[in-house]
């Protein structure tokens, strides 16, 4: 008798095995053998579910966010009993957790926040990417604008951009010179890029370098 084979089960060792493979040696170490090798499988097998490198590194980013929309999920209902309470200084914690979760701060972010930027940069030259990308990119905004607006925020779009752009560069920096962008210093920057794009707030006045 065949074999059963767990389809979602499968998928999910082969997108760990890119997770593993973009952290340690970038978007180049996750080509279709070595996935299939990093997962102890044969490359036909990973063929059977994602048809190219593209598919590998599109799943992955996938899976990256749903992890991080669980995380700010949860946070998100923190501001809402916060909001509720008129407690400004929970509601500035609350909203730093919030980005937090988007910065390399330990190695479960680090691993995530290097699949993104492996799939952004991926997604710059391939039109098979190019639009779920786009789509990420203008969720995080949309979202960040929503927030700002019901802070009372002036010009709200303008700076969910620019704190968005802003995070995804500390990102980056974190990524690429981890001994300049300590956990440390990302926080204390982020809470500049908060402030900034929230005018200001007194709610966040605690997370300012």
């Amino acid at each position: 008798m065949p074999k059963v084979v767990d389809v979602e089960q499968r998928r999910a060792v082969i997108v760990e095995a890119v997770f593993r493979l973009v952290a340690s040696g970038g978007v180049e170490a996750a080509s279709l053998r070595n996935v299939a090798a990093e997962a102890g499988l044969n490359i036909g097998s990973v063929r059977h579910y994602f048809v190219s490198h593209d598919a590998l590194l599109l799943a992955a980013t996938e899976e990256m966010a749903r992890r991080v929309t669980v995380r700010m999920e949860a946070h998100g209902s923190r501001l809402a009993e916060a909001f509720e309470a008129g407690d400004e200084r929970r509601m500035g914690d609350v909203i730093f957790a919030l980005f937090a979760e988007l910065l390399p701060l330990d190695e479960q972010r680090r691993v995530e926040c290097g699949v993104w930027m492996a799939f952004t940069e991926r997604a710059r030259v391939s039109l098979d990417l190019r639009e779920a990308a786009d789509q990420m990119h203008r969720e995080v905004i949309r979202l960040t604008s929503n927030l700002l607006l019901g802070a009372g925020v002036p010009d709200a779009e303008d700076r969910a951009a620019a704190l968005t752009i802003g995070v995804d560069g500390l990102t980056l920096a974190g990524l690429s010179w981890p001994e300049d962008y300590p956990p440390e210093k990302q926080q204390r920057l982020l809470g500049l890029l908060l402030r900034q794009a929230f005018g200001g707030a007194t709610a966040l006045e605690g997370h300012t370098p």
